[in-house]
């Protein structure tokens, strides 16, 4: 009992830091502050500051039906979410103001969860981490000082379960369309009287896609041992998952969207007419990832804690790959003679695997203090990882392969990265809050070996020493909560700025200067808010609209860049057991003084041949950046009666241009997709705590969309005509990435 009072008591203190609006259930409370240490310091205490939205666990949950977290957070202010598959089950990525998910950093229980190299987050290798998540907190811009990298358009803070007083366990499976079926099984001891306590979940999750043989097959899981003393708490936290998912990151064109949105060409073999006669069977993706954390927590005293971390990541895959009539030299295998026709060979189908062998490992620690309107966090981390990246031709066809599963490249990426910030907050008196926050960080980043693309050798060292700083004022009285920050952060290129470098682009590191200014009015039955936001940037890594074999976006510096706009809020309680929501966003993303590159190829008449010439240096001059809506908005209604739940989720995304270039021909027109979901909760007294329905209906008006794409520019002109290089007469090849239409999910969850 005096343990239990004891936790409660630092639930009491809890740094000033964590809202009860964003705990899951009553039973987590007495526990929560030591857990939350550890997130503490790398989150926004501001919970008015409207560039910050917390979402719970229970949130999370309503919309769960096996979609990977980036839909999930779909109703994040300036948050657009797509996938490959076109249902958010396999590869889904997201943006926030424009920025890629490569550049939004992510961290969970305050360890870095971006890969180091190419500096994303792949959902699919954890898949359902969502039904592990106690909460998240995406902050848009900059964003408070945290491990790993610097945020350039957003950071997505994740905190995993806490720890209940008391036993449960849940069980649940959904099923609907396309094959989508999602199991899952929780449970928990509850803190036991020795004081420990575990945890643990599995979750399976299957499904055809949307698109053409886009079948995902995954599962996850999640374990923890966790002691909680006088004090203190140690946490060990395993979780990780395994994927396999047929390729879907090709895209289709707009001729192949309007006959057939659903067409698939990835693992296509042609003949010489250049028909499909069929498709490789395992054109697939395969990766194993798995994570450990060993967490500690103390308080000294009510005003002095500390929190400290370990961690160690290992992932293993590769993806397997057709390639139709492939150059041999592409893969450093020599000309040969063709026995059958008697002729020199050059092409020839291939298989090859790209594998990855990855480790990642280091520390983090936070020392907080909290006294008299003080608030101070010293912390700082110390992380290194090695990726080694190797291909082989494991089939040749009519090839005489030199040794089975033949190594054509090899290369390492090694990074070591270390950080240490201070952060400060003041508030001398009761509505004025003066915060600071400095980051010195160090990476240190080498590639050696012989590059997968041109089979060149990489021979890349970088050393980066960065310094953020960020300062904000905030005032709050009865109801009306004004702030202002600005910041700045620095951030280093990703492994594919390096090799996948045209000829004429040398990676920069880019530099990012933030202003937030808001206002909200927060009443019983109401609030409203807004914020305006001006990210000035130097030489921005801005998406080009290409991709590389492997569906990873490319980006190229721009020397001068920027982008702005306001994110308006609002939300009313129209009844107690009616509320409505709603929120907009109005940008611009412009760059300034633009050029680019282009192919030149030449058209001979004579011939009916067009062959490449040479490429050329264009000025575009000020134009809009690519995937950067100019209006988004989300829409939500919500119902909560007498065990009956609501929601209708409606979300807006504007015109997108698929590079940088401002051509309408390259451009994913405006969409909007309205979802349903109905729950319905009965309590079974002695079986189970509660028995809950659910369905969900997904794109409910059918909206037949795309969310993502990319295009590829040219001039092409008539030999010996003259030349004109008008940037308005580029051939534009788009390509596209449809998303599903109406489609019906339903489950069932049991609590016990």
């Amino acid at each position: 009992m005096c343990k239990k009072l004891f936790l409660m008591g630092f639930m009491a203190l809890s740094l000033n830091q964590m809202s009860a609006n964003n705990i899951g259930d009553n039973d987590t409370i007495s526990t929560q502050a030591l857990e939350e240490v550890s997130v503490v310091s790398t989150r926004n205490p501001n919970s008015n500051n409207l560039s910050t939205k917390n979402i719970s666990s229970q949130k999370l949950s309503e919309h769960n039906f096996g979609q990977n977290l980036p839909f999930l957070l779909s109703n994040t202010p300036s948050l657009v979410s797509t996938s490959d598959d076109g249902l958010g089950v396999g590869y889904t990525y997201f943006r926030i103001r424009g920025t890629d998910h490569t550049r939004i950093n992510m961290t969970v229980n305050g360890i870095p969860l971006n890969d180091s190299e190419s500096q994303t987050v792949f959902w699919v290798n954890m898949t359902d981490f969502a039904s592990s998540l106690q909460s998240v907190q995406v902050q848009r811009g900059v964003g408070t000082s945290t491990n790993g990298s610097s945020a350039f358009g957003a950071s997505v803070n994740m905190q995993t379960d806490g720890i209940g007083l008391k036993p449960y366990a849940t069980i649940g499976f959904n099923g609907g369309m396309y094959n989508t079926f999602r199991e899952l099984v929780k449970a928990s001891t509850g803190i036991l009287p020795s004081g420990f306590a575990f945890d643990a979940k599995f979750s399976k999750v299957n499904s055809d896609g949307y698109l053409e043989r886009a079948f995902s097959d995954l599962y996850s899981y999640s374990a923890s041992l966790s002691y909680f003393g006088e004090n203190s708490m140690v946490k060990l936290l395993l979780f990780g998952g395994k994927e396999k998912t047929y390729m879907a990151w090709d895209g289709v064109s707009t001729e192949q969207l309007a006959s057939n949105r659903r067409f698939n060409p990835a693992g296509a073999d042609y003949d010489s007419n250049g028909n499909i006669v069929g498709y490789y069977d395992n054109q697939t993706d395969n990766y194993a990832q798995n994570h450990a954390q060993l967490h500690f927590s103390h308080f000294f005293n009510s005003r002095l804690s500390l929190s400290a971390a370990l961690h160690y990541t290992g992932g293993f895959g590769y993806y397997e790959q057709f390639k139709d009539n492939a150059k041999v030299k592409s893969y450093n295998l020599p000309d040969t003679i063709d026995h059958i026709n008697s002729v020199v060979m050059k092409r020839t189908d291939i298989v090859r695997r790209k594998n990855l062998d990855n480790t990642f490992f280091g520390g983090v620690w936070s020392l907080n203090y909290v006294h008299n309107g003080f608030e101070v966090y010293l912390g700082g981390g110390l992380n290194h990882y090695s990726g080694d990246h190797f291909g082989n031709v494991i089939f040749a066809k009519n090839y005489p392969l030199p040794a089975k599963d033949f190594e054509y490249y090899r290369s390492v990426g090694k990074k070591t990265d270390g950080n240490i910030y201070l952060k400060a907050s003041y508030r001398p008196n009761r509505v004025l809050t003066l915060s600071g926050d400095l980051q010195y960080r160090h990476i240190d980043y080498t590639i050696s070996g012989i590059n997968d693309e041109d089979l060149q050798e990489l021979n890349v060292s970088r050393e980066y020493n960065f310094f953020n700083p960020k300062a904000g004022i905030a005032y709050s009285d009865n109801g009306h909560n004004a702030y202002f920050t600005f910041a700045i952060a620095n951030r280093e290129p990703s492994r594919s700025n390096f090799t996948e470098a045209g000829a004429n682009d040398i990676p920069l590191p880019e530099r990012l200067f933030d202003y937030e200014l808001g206002y909200n009015l927060v009443r019983k039955r109401f609030s409203v808010g807004a914020n305006l936001y001006y990210m000035n940037y130097k030489n921005q890594l801005v998406l080009t609209g290409k991709y590389s074999d492997t569906g990873a976006y490319l980006t190229k510096n721009v020397e001068k860049s920027f982008r702005t706009g306001i994110e308006l809020v609002g939300g009313v309680q129209i009844f107690d057991w009616l509320r409505w929501e709603a929120n907009i966003t109005l940008s611009s993303n412009k760059i300034l003084n633009f050029t680019d590159w282009f192919d030149v190829y030449e058209y001979d008449p004579a011939t009916n041949n067009t062959e490449w010439a040479y490429n050329l240096e264009v000025n575009i001059g000020t134009t809009d950046i690519s995937f950067s809506p100019s209006v988004t908005g989300g829409s939500n209604f919500n119902i909560d009666y007498k065990g009956f739940g609501a929601n209708i989720q409606t979300l807006f995304v504007g015109k997108q241009y698929l590079s940088n270039l401002k051509n309408n021909d390259a451009s994913i027109p405006t969409y909007s997709v309205t979802n349903l979901v109905l729950s319905y909760s009965i309590d079974v007294g002695r079986l189970a705590k509660n028995i809950t329905f659910l369905l969900q209906v997904n794109n409910l008006l059918n909206s037949l969309y795309v969310s993502n794409g990319g295009a590829y520019n040219s001039f092409t002109f008539n030999k010996g005509a003259p030349r004109h290089y008008n940037p308005t007469k580029l051939n534009a090849t788009p390509w596209f990435y449809a998303q599903a239409g109406f489609n019906v999910h339903g489950g069932i969850k049991i609590d016990f």
